[in-house]
């Protein structure tokens, strides 16, 4: 007999799916929404099998499956979407079952026949990409099938997910009907916005380089990579990577269209002038997805030593614009409803009351921490300020 705790490694093509609006099916039809969802497992099963998949684990309305090959996996994936919209097609728009499906090629920790581990996680965070109806997958994936299958791939660039400490970059897999003959693969090119990260998220476009000396292109360059590294050192903020801020370098850009295409939800452009031994660094905060001005500033100092100079323009850069990125954050928290707050809404929430220093303030920041870390219990920034709220309620301030 096999020992139930034995614990194994292998590489394998994680296959990850689950219902889209779930819950909000079966409050509106518990009887029918069960009768359908067991209708489709049946055809998601049958088209695991055909592909030499193994379903490793069920819970409720999702499945996750193992693959050898990363083709079959992708293969069943897009074969599977095909029955499921057809079974679907007699059905009202609100009532029908819809699934998501996420495909990550990655080793796996296996238990019983469970599976666990990054690889797992990693497949589930890009199924909760997918739209419903389509399947998403990882770009380790993506190079492993992308020269076999006669499949379109829309890149859906860099993505910050959830529980995972390194941005994976996610492909849509084109429709079943869309073949490279029929409509030429166009990796790059994003059909709808990627979704923004659970955090605040900024890209730093390549400076432009207003001297008439060509050769001071590394030094606007230089310049942008020192911004991009000192923003990166702030946790709570993702920072897009130089070499896809890059991408966009020389060419004439619409802020909202490269918040779409890196999806991110602020982007600072900027530009370097020198000239008579002075150099003049501007620089303008922009909302990606309202196109609205949040900071602007200007930075002129003497050109003595050109790394000096970049390490001081770049604090004062961050400096300035750091508040301003809590601040907004804050504001926007503020004017959401309530019913779509996140861990980190309830702490951007719950630092305006902190500041008010007042008993009625540090009760508020308490009650907003936890219902914050209630969500996520590790989010350092929440845990100390709850730590500090309760040691200013035990010296008497919120009694």
């Amino acid at each position: 007999m096999s020992d139930p705790t034995k614990v194994s490694r292998r590489l394998v093509a994680v296959f990850a799916a689950d219902v889209e609006g779930y819950s909000r099916l079966m409050g509106a039809d518990e009887v029918g929404t069960l009768k359908g969802l067991t209708e489709r497992r049946a055809i998601l099963d049958r088209f695991i099998g055909q592909h030499r998949g193994r379903i490793a684990n069920t819970a409720g309305d999702s499945i996750l499956a193992e693959f050898g090959s990363a083709v079959d996996a992708i293969e069943c994936a897009v074969e599977a979407q095909t029955a499921l919209a057809e079974a679907n097609s007699s059905v009202a728009p609100d009532r029908r079952i819809n699934f998501r499906i996420g495909v990550h090629i990655g080793e796996v920790m296996v238990q019983a026949g469970d599976l666990f581990g990054d690889g797992v996680n990693i497949a589930a965070r890009l199924q909760s990409i997918a739209k419903p109806g389509s399947v998403c997958i990882s770009g380790a994936t993506y190079d492993q099938v992308r020269k076999v299958l006669s499949m379109t791939f829309v890149d859906l660039g860099v993505q910050q997910v959830k529980n995972i400490q390194e941005p994976i970059r996610a492909y849509r897999v084109g429709e079943p009907s869309e073949t490279r003959e029929a409509a030429p693969a166009r990796v790059g090119e994003v059909e709808s916005p990627p979704p923004l990260p659970d955090k605040p998220s900024i890209a730093v476009l390549p400076f432009e380089n207003m001297s008439r000396d060509p050769d001071q292109e590394y030094f606007a360059d230089g310049m942008v990579e020192e911004v991009i590294t000192a923003l990166s050192q702030f946790k709570w903020l993702f920072v897009i990577a130089r070499n896809s801020s890059f991408t966009f370098k020389g060419k004439a850009v619409d802020v909202k269209e490269v918040g779409r295409r890196l999806g991110v939800r602020y982007v600072l452009e900027g530009s370097v002038r020198k000239a008579s031994g002075k150099v003049r660094i501007t620089g303008q905060l922009i909302d990606a997805v309202t196109g609205a001005h949040i900071w602007a500033g200007r930075f002129e100092r003497d050109l003595t030593d050109v790394f000096a100079l970049q390490d001081e323009v770049t604090v004062a850069v961050v400096s300035a614009i750091q508040p301003k990125l809590l601040q907004t954050e804050i504001a926007m928290a503020a004017r959401r409803r309530p019913e779509s707050l996140t861990a980190y809404d309830y702490y951007l929430r719950a630092l305006p009351h902190y500041y008010l220093a007042t008993r009625e303030g540090f009760a508020e920041t308490l009650r907003l921490a936890y219902r914050a870390l209630e969500l996520d219990p590790r989010f350092g920034l929440v845990a100390a300020g709850r730590s500090l709220s309760q040691l200013q309620c035990h010296v008497g301030l919120c009694h």
